[in-house]
């Protein structure tokens, strides 16, 4: 087992949360976007998008998780998982 010793606290779910929010917007146009934080790295998005229009419903998951991506890399990571994700046009 390793351990980890981190400089800072990990950020509040809500802050999260806030960016999760801001990066998905940031990467596409969207009608309606709510993000929930479930608990500490764990969250719910529902995504209304004109974008995902003629998709499959996982391409536009691929979408979302390509938008959030940064925040999901590496050790220390703010998102751990998405434990619900809703995508629609409408």
């Amino acid at each position: 087992m390793a351990i980890q010793i981190m400089s800072e606290p990990p950020p509040e779910p809500a802050e999260v949360a806030k960016r999760i929010h801001a990066a998905i917007e940031d990467a596409m146009e969207t009608t309606a976007l709510r993000v929930t934080a479930i608990s500490p790295g764990h969250f719910e998005i529902d995504v209304v998008s004109p974008v995902f229009e003629g998709l499959r419903r996982v391409e536009q998951q691929q979408r979302v998780y390509a938008a959030i991506q940064p925040l999901m890399a590496g050790d220390a990571a703010p998102v751990h998982a998405i434990d619900r994700m809703t995508t629609r046009t409408s």
